[in-house]
């Protein structure tokens, strides 16, 4: 019977840093090892397992065998459970924090987030809060840059690498004009009708959103940084776009807007996430705030797709 022996926690790192960066040199790079200290690493581990690992003839860049492929899985959960005892412990240790970064889309509606904020203060008088608005990308990026211990992201979140999510609700998106708009003046819109004219887009500066467009339809754009400022020029009646229904219901129902029924174009729901850096556990009060903006958006209902930005 072959008995494998027990592999280290730094022999795992190891051999996860070569399939995520595909050569030797370069996990030695990103673990600030030399190439011979990653090849002895190695080395141990096969000699560990009792298996080969690597194929290392005949390619330029280390392969997986048969047997590296089945014990791939296995290994990263290995890591992502020690990164969160890490970040359990340290949360742990560090106790209630002095002061808390919180970024927020500005697709949040503002109801939501004074009515979590209200009671973040009674229920923790002694921990400043310092509140960042962000658009798409932005703040997802902030957590990234450790500017932000905690976010309210939109659906750019995603998927990112380091980022822990956690589902915290949704908002329907519906496109909308000014009444006085050629498009808020058609009681029919023919499909292909918004590429005739301006469309009023949101967009920030991160790279998540680099060279990206979500749903634009018209190639006739104003790009702007600030939700208010499209919301503005939407009533002015200077272009047309989607908006987020809580922060314009008002307006349909004075007659300042009017939605607009586009059989291509109808809107979506933009869904919420809590989100945090993987290796920064939020502490007490910033799993509070997570949690708060998790229950209240728990109810929220959605519609179909995401509609564009």
């Amino acid at each position: 019977m072959n008995n494998p022996g027990t592999p280290t926690f730094d022999q795992l790192r190891i051999f996860l840093a070569i399939v995520d960066t595909g050569s030797f040199a370069a996990a030695g790079r990103r673990l600030n090892r030399a190439v011979s200290v990653i090849s002895y690493g190695i080395a141990n581990l096969e000699a560990q397992l009792g298996l080969t690992l690597f194929e290392r003839e005949g390619t330029r860049k280390p392969q997986l065998t048969v047997a590296g492929r089945a014990l791939l899985s296995e290994a990263r959960a290995i890591s992502l459970g020690i990164d969160g005892l890490r970040a359990k412990v340290k949360g742990l240790l560090d106790g209630l924090e002095a002061e808390i970064d919180l970024a927020v889309d500005v697709m949040l509606p503002t109801e939501r987030l004074g009515k979590v904020l209200r009671t973040f203060a009674v229920e923790f008088p002694t921990v400043q809060l310092r509140l960042h608005a962000e658009a798409l990308g932005a703040v997802t990026a902030m957590v990234l840059d450790r500017k932000a211990i905690v976010g309210i992201s939109g659906p750019l979140a995603a998927g990112v690498d380091g980022v822990e999510c956690i589902a915290a609700g949704s908002i329907p998106m519906v496109p909308v004009a000014a009444p006085d708009h050629p498009l808020g003046r058609m009681d029919h819109i023919p499909p292909g009708a918004g590429r005739d004219y301006t469309q009023l887009v949101l967009t920030d500066r991160s790279p998540f959103t680099e060279g990206q467009d979500y749903s634009v339809m018209s190639p006739k754009t104003w790009r702007l940084a600030d939700l208010g400022a499209k919301h503005a020029l939407l009533r002015e009646g200077i272009g047309w776009g989607n908006m987020p229904l809580p922060m314009i219901e008002p307006d349909l129902v004075s007659g300042t807007l009017v939605r607009l029924a586009m059989p291509d174009h109808p809107g979506g729901t933009y869904r919420f996430a809590g989100i945090w850096r993987r290796d920064i556990p939020p502490g007490p009060a910033a799993s509070w705030l997570l949690d708060q903006f998790v229950a209240l958006g728990a109810g929220d209902r959605e519609l179909d797709g995401m509609g564009d930005i």
